[in-house]
């Protein structure tokens, strides 16, 4: 190992050096035929296979892996690499750029915009589960709901945006994830309270001193949390 001196430098490297990592999903006839054509103009893939060092003379790939697969089909000897940092965060942001991985947002604290961009793209998917989804009204009342707070994404179903549970639902959880902000310290609205679940009804009231959270003791969190 050189301590990943090599970092950013293109590289033409043995094929038996590289550890393939996770592979390429795609069919079997884009590879055969994409392999035939390479050999057929001169076997160079001229769109390098970005590879992670791990070790002397050590790679893994991490990020074009369509372009590895076709070239061990081609029988390449070398392939064209491109040496990257080998930290998780590099290795995430290769397969956004090289469209093995599809990006995600926060659904809490995402824009109309974004939240708008997300819903078009899982809309005009083949097949989509989503068909029948109007794009503006849901984009809408997801933009207007209490959503900062939320820890999953069932709160979209009581929206009245023709979004269930099941594979809608599941359909969503490609492009959108929660990571809610703190709870608050303060509630101004008790209609507030509605958007919490559980969880975080009980934790509220237990640190407003409160034993746990039922209905009962709705009138009493909500004295605690507003004061």
């Amino acid at each position: 190992m050189n301590n990943f001196s090599d970092v950013g430098n293109l590289m033409y490297l043995d094929m038996s050096e590289i550890d393939p990592g996770e592979g390429t999903s795609k069919p079997d006839f884009l590879i055969q035929a994409t392999a035939k054509k390479l050999n057929e103009t001169g076997g160079r893939n001229w769109l390098p296979v970005i590879v992670k060092e791990t070790g002397e003379d050590e790679y893994e790939v991490i990020g074009n892996f369509f372009g590895y697969a076709v070239a061990e089909v081609a029988g390449l000897e070398k392939v064209w690499c491109i040496i990257a940092e080998p930290d998780a965060e590099t290795v995430k942001i290769t397969k956004l750029l090289t469209q093995e991985k599809i990006p995600q947002i926060n659904i809490c604290t995402a824009s109309y915009d974004e939240i708008k961009a997300a819903l078009q793209y899982l809309i005009e998917q083949p097949g989509t589960p989503l068909k029948g989804v109007k794009l503006a009204v849901t984009a809408n009342r997801i933009d207007e709901a209490p959503r900062q707070y939320w820890q999953s994404l069932q709160p979209i179903t009581k929206l009245g945006c023709r979004i269930t549970r099941g594979k809608k639902l599941d359909t969503l959880k490609a492009v959108f994830y929660t990571d809610p902000m703190p709870l608050p310290e303060v509630i101004k609205d008790p209609a507030l309270l509605d958007t919490f679940n559980k969880t975080q009804l009980q934790k509220m009231a237990k640190k407003r001193g409160l034993s746990g959270y039922s209905k009962k003791t709705k009138a009493d969190l909500i004295k605690l949390l507003s004061a």
